[in-house]
């Protein structure tokens, strides 16, 4: 909405006009903290749902443990870009809030890997009470320190591309790409059961093989998240926000619209084609929570027939997910790549549908293949067919397609479209990062009881999932237009 011209405008902090275009080499050494970032959240991702069940958490339970992700996307990652929207530091706008983040995710991922020494030191016994203690605040702080880090990292870049919806494509492209290359490495490093000889001091009597390769991994990734970061913040100088006194002016005299009142508040001014775009992310989400949370476990319980209890057939399964998730994470980058030329040729909304009508193929795979697998006969050593390990890898693969887009379209849509509206790109992330939050949560509280109550397997999760996939697919290909969104400077009412 446009403001009638009696009434005053508010001022709100902007980012520094620049002369020239920020050269793409300069984008790319910005995104490539992406790496680091998600070199961590792969290990997260590929070992921590079998780790919390060796710990002695029940399968129901282990969603609840995720929870932590959804809810501090919901709060944290908003209100971080939010306070890098209004940061007067002299080190620049989002820097700052970058470093922040990357020296928590550090802080974070020592406390989940010497989690049982410390539970060990605590008195831990056979029951390792203080070790899952200790592992969940860890695991949670890790997940508030991501969200932390990564909506300043997306808002840093649609600074730096301002207007330019093309640049914009290719500035989250390369995010995406870096996210890529961290999944590579950090799945790859998932997959290796040797670290713990790289770190031999890791293994001990509080913490097993298993626990020590954790650990390891955990070590390796504080190095590599230092290197990038480094890289990152150190590629160009931010100019700091200058007019101190609009921004605390605006401050102090409407003390009324703290942070959330005004993200909130923001929602009713969305034009309908921003509401589609996160109404279609939530669905999307919907669909990839599931197998975000469950896609090594279901390698090692539905595909190996594996138990997380002390099983060597579900290790061997939760390494082999790893490596499936490797092989997910090269196709992620080949896609990310081609996604400026693919959306410029077809469409971002025609791309983003067609990639989730794969997801829902790929889910719908998984559920045969499980049932496959249950009815299969399987060799003296427990190893599953050879067809059956083979679909499951290729399955895992191509997900890597749909995932690509979900790292970059939506992002790069909401930013090109909310721009006219005013706001700074770290509220921006916010706003998007909601509609992608709620139905995590819903999902995290949900799938645990869901799957148990069909037997304890993940099947029913990744059922919802297709079913998700299928119809967000669908609205993404009739409903959002292939025209460009409007680039003019209208301003909302507040």
């Amino acid at each position: 909405m446009t403001v009638p011209e009696r009434q005053p405008q508010r001022h709100r902090p902007s980012p520094p006009e620049t002369a020239t275009r920020t050269p793409l080499r300069v984008l790319f050494r910005v995104a490539s903290v992406a790496c680091g970032i998600q070199f961590g959240w792969a290990l997260q991702l590929s070992l921590l749902t079998p780790y919390v069940q060796e710990l002695g958490i029940p399968h129901a339970w282990a969603s609840i443990i995720w929870l932590c992700g959804p809810l501090s996307g919901f709060f944290v990652q908003p209100l971080a870009g939010h306070m890098s929207d209004r940061s007067t530091s002299k080190y620049g706008r989002r820097r700052p809030f970058i470093v922040v983040g990357c020296a928590s995710i550090i802080v974070s991922v020592l406390l989940i890997g010497f989690a049982a020494d410390i539970g060990g030191l605590l008195g831990d016994g056979e029951k390792k009470t203080r070790a899952i203690i200790v592992f969940v605040v860890g695991f949670w702080f890790l997940d508030m320190a991501n969200n932390a880090t990564q909506g300043p990292c997306r808002a840093l870049l649609a600074d730096l591309t301002g207007n330019d919806h093309r640049r914009t494509r290719v500035a989250n492209a390369y995010y995406s790409l870096f996210m890529a290359i961290g999944n590579i490495l950090g799945y790859a490093t998932g997959a290796y059961s040797g670290w713990y000889k790289l770190f031999p001091f890791t293994y001990n009597s509080s913490c097993n093989i298993n626990c020590a390769n954790l650990k390891s991994a955990f070590l390796l990734d504080v190095i590599f998240i230092m290197c990038t970061t480094y890289i990152s913040v150190t590629a160009i100088h931010e100019q700091p926000i200058t007019n101190i006194h609009d921004v605390s002016s605006e401050a102090s005299s409407h003390p009324q619209e703290a942070f959330f009142w005004e993200m909130f508040g923001t929602f009713k001014y969305l034009p309908k084609p921003v509401w589609l775009i996160l109404f279609i992310s939530a669905l999307t989400w919907i669909g990839w929570f599931p197998f975000t949370l469950f896609d090594t476990d279901w390698m090692g319980r539905e595909i190996y027939g594996g138990d997380p209890s002390g099983d060597l057939k579900y290790s061997d399964g939760v390494r082999m997910g790893a490596l499936g998730l490797v092989l997910n994470s090269v196709i992620l980058a080949i896609t990310s790549v081609l996604m400026e030329n693919l959306c410029r040729k077809w469409g971002s909304g025609f791309i983003w549908g067609i990639s989730n009508i794969i997801m829902f193929l790929c889910f719908l795979a998984m559920l045969v293949l499980a049932f496959v697998a249950s009815k299969a006969d399987y060799g003296s050593d427990g190893a599953p067919p050879t067809g059956i390990l083979i679909a499951a890898l290729v399955i895992f693969a191509i997900l890597g397609m749909p995932l690509a887009v979900t790292y970059s379209v939506p992002y790069a849509l909401v930013s090109s479209r909310i721009e006219s509206l005013g706001l700074g790109q770290g509220l921006s992330m916010g706003v998007l990062n909601v509609s992608i939050v709620v139905p995590q949560i819903i999902v995290s509280l949900g799938s645990g009881p869901w799957d148990q109550l069909f037997g304890g397997g993940n099947s029913p999760a990744f059922a919802i999932a297709a079913v998700a996939s299928f119809a967000s697919g669908l609205i993404a290909i009739l409903a959002i237009p292939r025209s460009k969104p409007p680039t003019d400077k209208s301003k909302i009412r507040r």
